[in-house]
């Protein structure tokens, strides 16, 4: 399935974390400088700006390493792409949960992302070490996928509750927390002890879901290549464009009513083919696999065929509203979210 022949050296690596770092830092700038709502053109902007990043190294990947390797990257890019728009769904429950000030968004976007990538960083490393050391690790990866598909498609219709969250629930116990977002600040002082702010709230709840979806996300996009730098860049470069592609979908969202069901057949056929894949290895070379070709191929088709049809079911019925899906039932029937203005 795989030929692990691409030699990424050190000097690409650093070169790489550099060009991250500083898309992160001008974001961090942008955010601490002038705090504003994000206008639709602006997100335009920088949404293409991402995209075309992104291809631009798949590019430079396709020019140095050869085909292979640009297509693995291309397919791992698309699946962190379309997991990450259900990431956007919990991000706008957590940004209405908390009503968080439209000029306070683009900072909490800016350091969930850090978080993030930070937090994926180490899951792809020890994912890949695994995987390195022990065969069955593909066989453990696809189960997962496949178990995480059939919950999302039985709660398909459900959002997660964010009030759960056993980290917030933490923060709230232990920690004294400010009434008002004391402009943006994330720590301050209330009646003469530190205190922290909603918007540290909103990060804790950020950081700790996207915990969450990095179970499934980082497995997916092994699925598709073993590589541990095409699965960083795939998860890097998709995660840079989130900041500015939820402020230019956010309020669009609530019409793609088959995403979730989307997601759950990409996860399911992305666990099916780590578990041919292990069988191949570790059974007999004549289990057939699917190739990173067919992979993409299926991954495009699966979203396209989501988004025509969440379209026209919209349009069939104005009153359907799509929900982010969640791993496990609620206790209370879910009731429908109205996209933020």
């Amino acid at each position: 399935m795989y030929d692990r022949d691409v030699d990424v050296g050190l000097a690409a690596w650093l070169i790489t974390i550099v060009l991250i770092l500083a898309l992160l830092a001008v974001d961090l700038v942008l955010a601490a400088v002038r705090p504003h709502a994000v206008g639709f053109k602006e997100a335009v902007a920088w949404s293409v700006f991402y995209i075309a990043v992104a291809i631009a190294f798949g590019l430079v990947v396709y020019a140095q390493h050869g085909g292979e390797f640009g297509t693995q990257y291309f397919a791992g890019y698309l699946v962190e792409k379309s997991l990450s728009v259900d990431n956007l769904f919990v991000f706008v429950i957590i940004m209405t949960t908390f009503a968080v000030p439209a000029e306070h968004q683009h900072k909490v976007l800016t350091f969930g992302i850090i978080l993030a990538l930070v937090m994926r960083a180490i899951f792809i490393a020890v994912g890949a070490a695994l995987l390195n050391l022990f065969t069955f690790m593909f066989l453990v990866f696809g189960a997962l996928l496949i178990i995480t598909a059939i919950q999302l498609f039985r709660h398909r219709d459900q959002d997660p509750d964010v009030g759960d969250n056993v980290m917030i629930r933490a923060t709230r116990r232990f920690l004294p927390i400010t009434e008002g977002y004391e402009g943006g600040k994330l720590v301050t002082r209330l009646d003469g002890r530190r205190a922290v702010t909603p918007l540290f709230v909103v990060l804790i709840a950020i950081g700790s879901t996207d915990l969450l979806f990095a179970l499934d996300s980082i497995p997916a996009v092994f699925g598709v290549t073993e590589e541990p730098y095409l699965v960083f860049t795939a998860n890097a470069f998709a995660l840079l464009g989130l900041r500015a592609l939820y402020f230019l979908v956010s309020g669009l969202l609530d019409r793609l009513v088959y995403l979730s069901t989307g997601l759950a057949l990409i996860l399911a056929f992305i666990g099916v083919k780590l578990v041919l894949h292990w069988a191949h290895k570790d059974i007999s070379d004549s289990v057939p696999e699917v190739s990173t070709n067919v992979s993409l191929i299926v991954i495009g088709v699966v979203l396209t065929v989501t988004t025509v049809a969440s379209l026209v079911k919209v349009r069939r019925d104005p009153t359907a509203r799509a929900h982010a899906g969640s791993l496990r039932a609620s206790s209370d029937e879910p009731a429908n979210r109205q996209a933020p203005s």
